[in-house]
């Protein structure tokens, strides 16, 4: 009964306000605070005030978002907590194993490398130092030389 009296004054307020605003000849500002003005009626008529004080005042309600925001909280640490771990050098998360009907690419042919790390490319011993930075960048001195650059 409080609230809907609440709304009540506000919205005669705010068409009071939208009064002297048309007053005023800002006709535009004034149909804008009327509409406004109109909600806290709207909101009373329809039921959402007593739905909404109804919620409010009850513990059950404050106990779930209580435990929703635990829930949030959780979740945060957790992710901060692993994100520290990793950029201070730490193991990342394992990733999850093969299927049991598939192999792994390294099963199939141990000599074939993947598209992303460049396909035709020949792998390197596990003893054999990587190549040379002016290896690197033999295939763009022959597409410069091919555009004749």
């Amino acid at each position: 009964m409080l609230a809907e009296t609440i709304c009540s004054a506000v919205s005669a307020a705010g068409l009071g306000l939208a009064a002297v605003t048309a007053y005023r000849k800002r006709f535009l500002a004034a149909t804008r605070i009327a509409a406004y003005s109109l909600i806290p009626v709207a909101l009373v008529l329809t039921g959402v005030v007593e739905w909404v004080s109804g919620m409010v005042f009850k513990p059950s309600v404050w106990i779930g978002f209580g435990l929703l925001g635990l829930s949030w909280l959780l979740f945060m640490t957790t992710r901060a907590v692993e994100r520290r771990a990793l950029a201070k050098g730490g193991k990342p998360p394992k990733e999850p194993r093969a299927a049991k009907g598939r192999q792994a690419p390294e099963a199939v042919a141990p000599n074939a490398s993947a598209p992303s790390l460049g396909a035709g490319a020949p792998r390197r011993a596990a003893g054999q130092a990587p190549a040379a930075p002016a290896d690197d960048f033999s295939d763009i001195e022959a597409i410069l030389k091919k555009h004749g650059i």
